[in-house]
């Protein structure tokens, strides 16, 4: 009978149990947002850094489009990303202005640096920036641009301008546009023993850099500011807002900031976090 009754009871605990996992709430999917973002926080190595750490912590997934700043933006615009994480001041003012997000937040800067072969055939070493640009287009030096809408390529824009250059009628086959991230610039200039600006954190992490070197750097015209903004959900209906705002709450917090400052390459830190700088926003 204790037998009989044992039995019985296996049985009914097995159905309670089946029922109870049958009817149970399906566990839920990992959290996971989208983050439109520049090729040199990529491929400088900081996202594969900070994001197991922000994971860590919160559980969300992040997945990185990395892409040239315009580009990035296009991508939020189309509402193909959660958040942005760009480097290119005026279009990302342009981008708040247009309703595409609601604020901006000063993340981190680093600087740009003026590369070219040890050589330096145009004598720009040591100069200002306005002045090696004039000397580049004078000397027709071969110089890489990555052509491709980012806030490196919008900065190597600027500075033919200020220097006086019209890029338009002076380039020729001098000026090898290649329309690409910064990595494989950096490639086609090494190759070519080329000029190249570059951000000085995919510098660093650049191994195949041959016979270049940085010839102009400490400009004040060189400041590399980026900012980070949540896609309004105003906008895209599928934004992620808890778990973007999440990753951009993170990012300017202390534990951010200060995951932000840690990275580092042979001793040398990569990107300087600024998110409560005086005048910061």
């Amino acid at each position: 009978m204790d037998r009989l009754r044992r039995s019985l009871l296996t049985v009914g605990l097995t159905l309670v149990l089946g029922l109870s996992a049958a009817t149970a709430p399906a566990s839920a999917e990992p959290s996971a947002i989208v983050v439109a973002s520049t090729t040199s926080t990529e491929q400088s190595g900081l996202f594969k850094y900070l994001l197991p750490i922000f994971h860590e912590k919160t559980g969300i997934d992040v997945k990185v489009v990395a892409l040239g700043t315009g580009q990035a933006l296009d991508a939020a615009r189309r509402g193909d990303a959660d958040v942005v994480l760009v480097h290119d001041r005026p279009a990302e003012d342009a981008f708040v202005a247009q309703g595409f997000a609601k604020a901006r937040r000063d993340v981190m800067y680093n600087d740009f640096v003026l590369v070219g072969p040890v050589s330096d055939p145009a004598r720009i070493r040591g100069v200002g920036v306005r002045e090696a640009f004039a000397k580049l287009a004078a000397a027709k030096a071969p110089f890489v641009s990555r052509g491709d809408r980012s806030g490196t390529h919008s900065a190597e824009l600027r500075s033919w301008k200020e220097a006086g250059v019209d890029l338009a009628s002076a380039r020729g086959d001098w000026y090898r546009d290649v329309g690409q991230g910064m990595g494989p610039a950096l490639n086609t200039a090494s190759a070519l023993g080329a000029y190249i600006l570059a951000d000085r954190g995919t510098w660093l992490a650049f191994k195949n850099r041959g016979d270049l070197t940085i010839l102009v750097q400490g400009d004040p015209r060189l400041f590399n500011p980026y900012g980070v903004m949540l896609v309004n959900p105003e906008r895209h209906a599928s934004v992620k807002v808890k778990e973007g705002q999440a990753f951009v709450d993170w990012l300017v917090s202390p534990e951010g900031q200060n995951a932000i400052a840690s990275y580092k390459i042979g001793g040398e830190q990569l990107f300087f976090p600024n998110a409560h700088a005086p005048g910061t926003r």
